[in-house]
């Protein structure tokens, strides 16, 4: 029998991370094209710079697969039943 409370986490887990991730990117790249319309100035600039290098950023950060971590799975030792049987 085996434990796998130390099993690293799923793919599908890590894609989903992944997935939130590029959301979240590209959610602060829409804010930027917002910003474009509304501000002057280096504020401006720096919203034109955010929305047009944050999705190079996303697709980098949403292809990062983290690493899989090899974990220990460890022998577990079932208990003992010491009831007392009835009919012996």
């Amino acid at each position: 029998m085996h434990s796998v409370t130390s099993a690293a986490s799923s793919s599908t887990d890590d894609q989903d991370q992944r997935v939130k991730r590029y959301l979240t990117m590209m959610g602060i790249r829409v804010l930027c094209f917002g910003l474009v319309f509304v501000t002057t100035g280096w504020l401006r600039w720096a919203a034109v710079a955010g929305a047009v290098l944050i999705p190079y950023f996303a697709v980098i950060v949403a292809n990062a697969v983290r690493p899989r971590q090899a974990g220990s799975i460890q022998a577990v030792t079932p208990p003992i039943d010491r009831t007392p049987r009835l009919g012996r």
